[in-house]
């Protein structure tokens, strides 16, 4: 088997940690869903659509997925065992949070595809937190907001990109930043290397 190869096989480890990420992350969005509405609200007033600008939360589980366990598919399968665990304990969308999960996770995942499961910056954790905001930004336009007008697409489009860079890229890498401080990602190469710059 070629290093390569080696590199992008999934270990029990992976999987086990992969999938405590994403419960975690499932609480925190389920707890999110309680508070986000009237925290949101005032955007919402100021401008229709900026209060997108705070939904990076729901977006932060497929990009330390990624960032932590640097497999294919551990942005994807993260953020997707967080929303299904938010859809079981109640989420107000149904099985729709699970399909949100799905296309923001994707999001995630695409851009850790781009640079080949080989660059884990914190410019690559940024532009992975954007683009599962964009996922989440068309996706809601969507489902939930036909027929809105150009002005609201746009303002919200761009806060879900905004807020997916700083709360779920920026945010998770330096929470993977600080989980590998602690060692407690000793058996990843997250860890490893952060161990190596010390």
């Amino acid at each position: 088997m070629s290093a390569s190869t080696n590199r992008f096989r999934w270990r029990v480890v992976d999987i086990v940690i992969a999938a405590v990420i994403g419960v975690a992350a499932g609480l925190v969005f389920f707890l999110w869903n309680q508070v986000y509405n009237p925290l949101t609200a005032p955007l919402e007033a100021a401008l229709p659509g900026l209060q997108a600008l705070m939904y990076g939360v729901w977006l932060f589980a497929g990009v330390l997925g990624g960032l932590i366990i640097r497999k294919p598919g551990a942005a994807l399968f993260t953020e997707l065992v967080a929303a299904t665990v938010s859809a079981l304990l109640g989420a107000s969308w149904g099985p729709l949070t699970i399909e949100a999960g799905l296309v923001q996770g994707l999001g995630a995942e695409l851009i850790f595809l781009l640079f080949l499961y080989r660059v884990w910056s914190p410019y690559v954790a940024v532009l992975a937190g954007a683009a599962a905001g964009l996922a989440m930004g068309i996706n809601d336009l969507i489902l939930w907001y036909p027929g809105a007008t150009l002005g609201f697409q746009v303002t919200y489009a761009a806060s879900a990109i905004a807020s997916g860079a700083i709360i779920a890229g920026l945010g998770s890498w330096l929470i993977a930043r600080g989980l590998a401080r602690t060692g407690a990602l000793d058996r990843f190469a997250s860890g490893r290397e952060n161990a190596a710059r010390v």
